[in-house]
């Protein structure tokens, strides 16, 4: 029989040869005849070895292999071709189709921003736009005003909106109805605003479930963040008043800024009094982006060579960039000096406004 170690098989001289262990074809015995697997008489089942049950699973496992890949294969190309045949009677998903206007008349309100150093006359310009005119005296300024709004005639074109105190205030009353008839919206002032903002941040967002009390609370510089976000809501609410046709005023107050230059020495300008961080909160840059004016009203001032400064009072509204302004308008440019005395104040506003607003 044949071994696990070993096969023998019988030369046809008579030799008995062993064959590799291996058991390959073609082993060569002392007699020099080669001998093959094929010619030794294959042993009864019952003494089958071990190495030949091997290569018979073997074979029956390759066998087996194939068929699988060839029933495979068969269904693969089977379902390539269910994909790749036609839908019949498919309906066309139809394809969204760009539509063309015309370039009319714009009935949006102007989104204005007025700044300036307090005393000015920034309440007062702002009140001389067209009316009625709906205040909203953050600053509680407006009491102080009314002899002076009432000697230019200006009294009955100002609606005060009363009851105004917080933040959650001034949202609620700018998204409720009785709206209608008003023209221009004024909020005086943004700065005061800013600080209604913070205010309903300490007491509505926590940090890490804990109440705050300073800005620094909330982590490095997370509160201006918070602070960017929530203003940023104010500017959505009074844009719906815009896109309704009414103009909307953002009043605000001056400060001196630093200016990156990247091209040589930076510089100070003046800039309206928002918040402004490098990174979290550019909320001045986003107020400045989304006016259609920014206007400085600002005083006259020149330097003698002994480097004072020397100013009579006289006032100017920048509605264009200069290197001590942030200033910018999408209907005027340049300079417009405002020399109105008492009594022809709101003639000087009006005469202002109709080179901003105009038909």
């Amino acid at each position: 029989g044949v071994t696990p170690q070993s096969a023998r098989g019988m030369c046809a001289c008579g030799t008995a040869r062993a064959l590799a262990r291996s058991g390959r074809d073609g082993s060569v015995g002392p007699c020099s005849h080669r001998l093959s697997l094929s010619s030794i008489p294959a042993p009864p089942s019952s003494c089958w070895s071990p190495m030949r049950r091997v290569a018979a699973s073997t074979s029956r496992s390759s066998r087996t292999f194939g068929r699988a890949t060839a029933r495979s294969r068969t269904r693969n190309c089977s379902r390539s071709s269910v994909r790749a045949a036609p839908v019949a009677n498919a309906t066309p998903i139809a394809k969204a189709v760009v539509k063309f206007g015309t370039l009319t008349k714009s009935n949006v309100g102007h989104r204005i921003l007025v700044y300036g150093p307090g005393g000015i006359g920034k309440t007062t310009l702002a009140c001389s736009l067209p009316g009625p005119v709906a205040f909203f005296d953050l600053d509680e300024s407006l009491q102080r005003l009314r002899p002076q709004l009432e000697a230019e005639g200006m009294l009955a074109n100002v609606v005060p909106v009363e009851g105004i105190t917080t933040w959650a205030g001034l949202r609620s009353a700018l998204q409720s109805d009785g709206w209608d008839g008003i023209k221009t919206i004024i909020i005086d002032t943004g700065t005061k605003a800013e600080e209604l903002a913070i205010a309903w941040m300490f007491a509505n967002i926590k940090e890490k479930g804990v109440s705050v009390s300073r800005m620094e609370d909330y982590g490095y510089k997370s509160g201006y963040r918070h602070l960017f976000d929530t203003f940023n809501l104010l500017l959505c609410d009074l844009d719906a008043h815009a896109r309704a046709g009414r103009n909307v005023v953002l009043v605000c107050h001056e400060c001196a800024a630093k200016v990156p230059n990247p091209q040589g020495i930076d510089w100070i300008r003046y800039e309206p009094r928002l918040a402004q961080d490098d990174k979290n909160c550019q909320l001045r840059y986003r107020v400045k982006e989304w006016a259609d004016h920014v206007l400085a009203f600002i005083y006259d001032v020149s330097v003698g060579k002994d480097g004072k400064g020397m100013g009579s009072g006289t006032r100017a509204v920048y509605a264009s960039e200069l290197p001590h302004c942030m200033a910018k308008s999408r209907t005027t440019s340049g300079a417009f000096p405002l020399l109105g005395m008492q009594g022809e104040l709101r003639a000087c506003g009006e005469a202002f406004w109709s080179n901003i607003i105009f038909e």
